[in-house]
């Protein structure tokens, strides 16, 4: 009798597992939805509105509407830090990431912005050993090295098929999305709250876009300026199913979903403008994604070990 009653108690917890993970992967695979979306409107209004003021115009909306969360720890008392070189580094770090996203959005079809976005594993490995003092091994570091073969099928430099320059500025970006996700994790060991680093990037990001936007500054017409409030709210509720993946089930499980973000991109990008992905590109993402769910797999094989 006693183990039937486990064996339910075990069938029943199971079946609760299951059904947390699938709604995890339908979270990170509508966020992933959402994010192209609003990448397809970044696109669309950048041919009229400075990055830079796009970035300030999202960061206003994420900070409204992240307001109530804030509110609730203390509004502007949850900057309150003892780690503000962390928190500096993390919103100078999320801005450039955001800037070089959008600007390559603007002047890259949007797929290929993803799928170079898709460095920011292998920037993160190799930033965990200065900053966050992780040890590498020679696994890791093949993935990484494989990982930028595929960025070379994608640029192809002297191939003609992508703007070099930009392709690299968007690289860059996913370095610095790279060390603010380092800073993150420095700050999450040292003890720092969610809230508290959700407000100083909040805070943090809408100052400085607000302060880099004067000089280039243009007025949105009606238009342009219910295409920003969207990007603001679909980029923060894509945030939100993103965090909400993550919190229900295991990165191992959510994390190899982000990379559906191709199939969505690819998709808008073919219906909107007409964009195609050639072989050489198909080619570099895949070893791309090969390489990051690899480095997924050693991560979670290092942190099993422990």
């Amino acid at each position: 009798m006693r183990q039937a009653e486990d064996e339910a108690e075990a069938a029943a917890k199971d079946g609760e597992t299951r059904r947390r993970r699938a709604r995890a992967i339908a979270a990170v695979v509508g966020a992933s939805a959402t994010f192209a979306v609003a990448a397809a409107m970044v696109k669309t209004v950048s041919e009229r509105i400075p990055t830079i003021e796009i970035v300030f115009f999202r960061s206003v909306v994420a900070m409204v509407a992240l307001w109530p969360m804030m509110a609730r720890q203390g509004g502007l008392r949850t900057l309150a830090t003892r780690r503000p070189f962390w928190h500096v580094v993390r919103v100078a770090a999320g801005v450039v990431g955001m800037v070089t996203a959008f600007y390559g959005y603007a002047v890259l079809p949007i797929a290929t912005v993803t799928a170079l976005g898709f460095t920011m594993p292998l920037f993160l490995t190799a930033l965990s050993i200065p900053l966050l003092r992780e040890k590498v091994g020679i696994r890791r570091w093949s993935a990484v090295i494989v990982g930028f073969g595929g960025v070379l099928l994608i640029l192809r430099p002297g191939g003609g098929e992508i703007a070099l320059i930009p392709a690299l500025i968007v690289v860059f970006g996913a370095f610095c999305w790279a060390l603010a996700m380092a800073a993150i994790r420095r700050m999450g060991e040292l003890g720092e709250s969610n809230v508290t680093i959700i407000a100083w990037f909040s805070v943090g990001g809408a100052v400085v876009a607000g302060v880099a936007m004067i000089p280039v500054w243009v007025t949105p017409d009606w238009r342009d300026g219910v295409l920003l409030l969207l990007i603001g709210v679909i980029s923060t509720g894509a945030q939100l199913l993103m965090t909400e993946a993550y919190r229900r089930s295991e990165a191992s499980i959510v994390a190899p979903f982000e990379y559906v973000g191709i199939l969505w991109t690819g998709l808008l990008g073919f219906v909107i403008w007409d964009e195609r992905l050639s072989l050489w590109t198909v080619a570099g993402v895949a070893v791309l994604v090969s390489s990051g769910l690899y480095i997924l797999h050693r991560e979670v094989v290092r942190r099993r070990a422990r």
